[in-house]
């Protein structure tokens, strides 16, 4: 599904109203009514209810007008606020003012804090407001009359619903710097909006909804966006095949390089999710110091002890790795390798010389000290890294800080430059293609947060490589999968006690459902 910032929806609406010829108003009527049959579908007992509904001046405000006289329409006991005089609403705010003011409706203009009394009895009591003081323009943070009453409908009881967009968070980031409406749901109109996606945004959408206001499906179909919401339908439509009649050889061989003293159990998940994931064989490649243990802990894999140091692996390791690299598939490049000049040297001799598909994560990111091996012009193969926010600030120079705060902008640009495709793990995580596209994840929780995890989804990744998927879509369909899974093991075990192995545990079964 498209996913669109305030920039773009406003062009949205441009184009239906110019070039489609669809009227501002019918636009309105459409997102006013497409709340309310929301607010019937949640609440059949409305009209018991007592409602307020807090408009501001612009189109935002409007639509939440049309919900008001729906409302009213159908027996329900509603106060309108409008945090402006009349005059000054936006044209279409103010048709649908006259409308309900004709109809014998009272509207309650607030224009100072002065007659904040009113609308605070009003809020107090009610048992649903919806918000509609800002849409998806708003930037910057609230501050004057709008903040008191945000912060009055927050200090409320009531459920409340906002239309578009919480007000006071950015549609373009999801930051809210001020106060900002807490709604328990959110009806967004047409398409998801960045904002409502990232965090600190997402925080305060509750659950969401898309409101249809009417647009041709042509309309949809052919406004460009690079951003799009990961759903399952897409992740159905990427996954490989399965010949029935085919073997091992045909589902590909992933090599994992992977592992060091105290760092086994990142190697073997890794190598398991790979396996877990449908890969036909699976190789990991070690320190030969480490056999024992290794040993221990895998059975399907084939294991590939290589010369190191003091448990690790160094630069005299790649003759060894170029020897077994043949016929690979696909390698998974990182889990556990730990952080040494040795390694440095190694991955800077080796990264450049790869043919095939390389998944590159953890401290095969780590030890790379800028971007430049990276480089398109050095590299022969389709790239997927896959660090978290920390891992990419050190690859790129910056601080965490910076690199959380511009999620979005910064994945897409780093993907672009280095023509690979960079998943940035977090809440949600982000893939970004080398042509600019960036998928937002909508599966996973806080469980994920826990060690082993990301090595779970290197392998995860490169199996479904090695079946034959692309590694930009495997890198898309790989973070959704792993969210999934926690997404169905919270159902049972909550988000605290998740661990790795869990997630291997449950692959299959999620996979299953893809296949049905």
């Amino acid at each position: 599904m498209k996913v669109l910032t305030g920039s773009q929806m406003a062009e949205l609406d441009r184009v239906a109203i110019e070039a489609i010829g669809m009227p501002s108003l019918v636009l309105m009527e459409n997102a006013g009514r497409s709340v309310f049959q929301v607010i019937q579908e949640r609440i059949p007992d409305f009209a018991q209810k007592k409602i307020a509904i807090v408009c501001g001046k612009g189109n935002n405000g409007g639509d939440g007008l049309v919900v008001a006289r729906h409302l009213i329409n159908h027996g329900a006991m509603v106060d309108v606020f409008v945090l402006s005089t009349l005059a000054k609403l936006s044209d279409e705010a103010e048709t649908n003012a006259t409308i309900l003011h004709r109809s014998d409706e009272v509207i309650h203009c607030i224009t100072d804090k002065d007659q904040l009394s009113q609308m605070a009895s009003a809020l107090s009591q009610a048992d649903l407001i919806v918000d509609a003081i800002f849409g998806t323009g708003f930037t910057g943070e609230v501050r004057g009359l709008a903040a008191q009453v945000i912060e009055l409908i927050n200090l409320s009881p009531a459920q409340v619903l906002s239309i578009d967009i919480p007000s006071g968070v950015e549609s373009d980031t999801g930051k809210a710097p001020g106060p900002a409406v807490m709604a328990d749901l959110t009806i967004t109109l047409a398409l998801p909006k960045v904002g409502l996606l990232f965090y600190p945004g997402r925080g305060y959408v509750g659950e969401l909804f898309i409101g249809d206001v009417g647009y041709p499906r042509s309309l949809i179909q052919n406004f460009e966006s690079p951003f799009a919401l990961v759903d399952e339908s897409g992740i159905r439509e990427k996954l490989p095949e399965r010949r029935p009649d085919g073997h091992k050889g045909d589902f590909g061989r992933v090599l994992v390089i992977a592992g060091s003293r105290g760092m086994t159990g990142a190697a073997t998940l890794t190598a398991q999710a790979a396996l877990r994931a449908g890969a036909g064989l699976v190789y990991l490649a070690f320190p030969e110091s480490l056999s024992s243990v290794i040993e221990t802990k895998l059975t399907e894999i084939v294991k590939l002890p290589l010369p190191d140091s003091n448990g690790a692996l160094t630069v005299h390791s790649l003759s060894a790795l170029e020897q077994v690299l043949d016929n690979k598939t696909v390698v998974a490049i990182g889990p556990g390798l730990s952080q040494s000049a040795q390694i440095t040297k190694l991955l800077n001799a080796l990264l450049p010389t790869l043919k095939i598909p390389i998944v590159l994560d953890a401290d095969g990111i780590n030890n790379l000290k800028s971007v430049s091996v990276l480089k398109k012009k050095r590299m022969k193969a389709p790239l997927v890294l896959t660090p978290h926010a920390g891992e990419l600030a050190r690859l790129l120079g910056k601080t965490r800080e910076e690199i959380e705060s511009n999620r979005l902008e910064i994945a897409q640009r780093t993907a672009t430059e280095l023509e690979a495709a960079l998943v940035l793990k977090g809440a949600p995580t982000v893939t970004a293609w080398p042509d600019g596209r960036v998928f937002i994840n909508s599966t996973g929780h806080s469980g994920l947060a826990t060690g082993g995890s990301g090595d779970v989804l290197t392998g995860l990744i490169a199996g479904l490589i090695a079946q034959g998927m692309e590694a930009s879509k495997a890198a898309v369909a790989g973070v959704y999968l792993h969210g999934r899974i926690a997404d169905e093991l919270k159902k049972k075990f909550g988000e605290r006690g998740l661990i790795a192995s869990d997630l291997i545990r449950h692959l299959p079964g999620i996979l299953k459902e893809f296949e049905c």
